[in-house]
């Protein structure tokens, strides 16, 4: 008997989208889909604004990671001004810029794995929905619960002292930031009282990938078989292949490590990079124009960031980065989970970046803004929490904005969560006749190693409630579960 499974709204994501798996007369999954079913609007929202408002504007996209939004449209802005591509500003102004960047890694990747994914590390796939959830992480670990609130709010005072305020700042101006640090901003983030400073903070961070390591050498045949499946990756690399998640080159591999995306200047991205469109979904599918819609499907994100780089300019994280590469002998990692594992990685390598960017002196210089010969069009790129972000604009001579094209990382990552939908369904829903929260949750699992911000990459409100049918072949309702 055919059935069709409905899982709405996939939970513990930012936004919502939902997921139908249909299986045939044989209990085999036949087809499953994960659907965004809200409507993007922003790349019209901003057509007739003038452009220097967008940093400020395009944030509203997001609470969770308006930072990145508001420099990558600044590094967009900053080539129409004529200040270059994200690297010829002042010191002081790109350094400034670094550590809010860093400030919103390190507290996006905490909230995700402390508040999001851990539940289901502690507890299990299949543990009971009252006990999964960051409530049962406080019960069950009151000091892993206690780091997580604490190492987030150092990344959010990080980005007040940077962009104004904890969310939707405006630090970011064309050609550069409104402020840089005073001494006391800075002395406090440094060197303030345990454990908000910033040695208490690496601590903390490798005491993260250490729970997590230890997790994974008692669960490891769960790790790296839950979803799994050969990709493309693809990320800013900087131009000595040092992972560098606020400038660089583009770079992609294939499933054998080989370069796919040579290092080429992202203002030339659409010479390489396009979109198709889908019926059942309101995102886009980006694909590598080279090899096609069905071949050219990349990663992006922390896993697919240690599949293209050479090394990690930061010691401790270079240390971990070694200690990864060796889990797949070197070889591209296709395995969902170590996703959190990568995640953790540059939750400690922010850190360690933090740290040296407070003890740098040009943090509070004076020399805050650089202007050139105005363009008419720019093109700004960095490396957000969940993948590469991209901000595209064109200016008319009255300074209003005529085009926006943005492909954020969620969008990125379509086709791979569509791919890791369909592998977790076919190994556990698979000859199943009955509905159970852990098989439902198993799928949402997949999806949210991704960390998918689908309000990013859509617009729309409301709320829906989570509901899962089963229909026979003649479409006739036989189960249904709501929550």
């Amino acid at each position: 008997m055919a059935k069709k499974i409905v899982i709405e709204p996939v939970t513990r994501v930012e936004g919502h989208g939902k997921v139908t798996i249909h299986l045939d007369d044989k209990g085999e999954v036949a087809q499953s889909r994960l659907h965004i079913v809200e409507f993007r609007g922003f790349e019209r929202f901003v057509q007739g604004r003038p452009y220097w408002e967008a940093p400020v504007l395009v944030q509203r996209l997001c609470g969770i990671c308006p930072v990145s939004h508001h420099l990558a449209a600044a590094k967009a802005v900053d080539v129409i001004v004529g200040a270059g591509t994200g690297l010829g500003l002042t010191p002081t102004a790109e350094k400034i810029r670094r550590l809010m960047h860093y400030g919103q890694i390190f507290q996006s990747h905490t909230l995700h794995f402390f508040h999001l994914a851990s539940p289901d590390l502690l507890f299990g796939y299949d543990a009971p929905p009252e006990k999964r959830n960051v409530i049962g992480v406080a019960l069950a670990n009151r000091e892993l619960a206690t780091q997580a609130v604490l190492m987030r709010k150092y990344g959010q005072e990080l980005i007040a002292a940077t962009a104004g305020k904890k969310i939707h700042g405006t630090g970011a101006i064309p050609g550069g930031v409104n402020k840089s640090l005073t001494i006391e901003e800075r002395d406090t983030l440094l060197k303030g009282r345990a454990p908000l400073n910033a040695d208490h903070m690496i601590v903390w961070s490798q005491g993260a990938l250490a729970f997590f390591k230890d997790y994974y050498r008692k669960n490891k045949a769960f790790i790296d078989g839950f979803s799994k499946f050969p990709s493309n990756h693809l990320s800013l690399v900087r131009k000595d292949g040092a992972l560098d998640l606020y400038h660089g080159v583009l770079r992609a591999i294939d499933a054998n490590g080989k370069k796919i995306l040579t290092d080429v200047d992202y203002q030339e991205y659409l010479q390489h990079i396009r979109e198709e469109v889908r019926l059942w979904s309101y995102m886009k599918f980006p694909f590598l124009k080279a090899l096609g819609k069905d071949k050219g499907w990349y990663r992006v994100g922390p896993l697919a960031r240690m599949n293209t780089v050479d090394f990690i300019p930061t010691p401790l994280a270079q240390k971990e980065f070694e200690e990864f590469k060796k889990a797949t002998n070197g070889k591209p990692n296709d395995m969902c989970m170590h996703t959190h594992w990568a995640r953790l990685i540059e939750v400690l390598h922010a850190a360690e970046v933090i740290r040296n960017l407070l003890l740098d002196p040009d943090i509070t210089g004076t020399d805050l803004v650089v202007k050139g010969a105005r363009q008419s069009e720019g093109i700004g790129l960095l490396e957000a929490p969940r993948g590469t972000l991209f901000h595209h604009y064109r200016v008319g001579a009255n300074d209003l904005i005529e085009m926006a094209n943005l492909i954020v990382s969620t969008t990125h990552n379509n086709e791979p969560m569509n791919q890791a939908v369909n592998y977790v369904a076919k190994t556990y829903m698979t000859g199943q006749k009955e509905i159970t929260e852990g098989m439902m949750n198993a799928v949402e699992i997949a999806i949210r190693a991704y960390d998918p911000c689908l309000s990013c990459a859509t617009h729309a409100y409301g709320h829906m409630p989570l509901e899962v049918s089963l229909y026979d072949v003649g479409g006739n309702l036989i189960a249904q579960k709501r929550k």
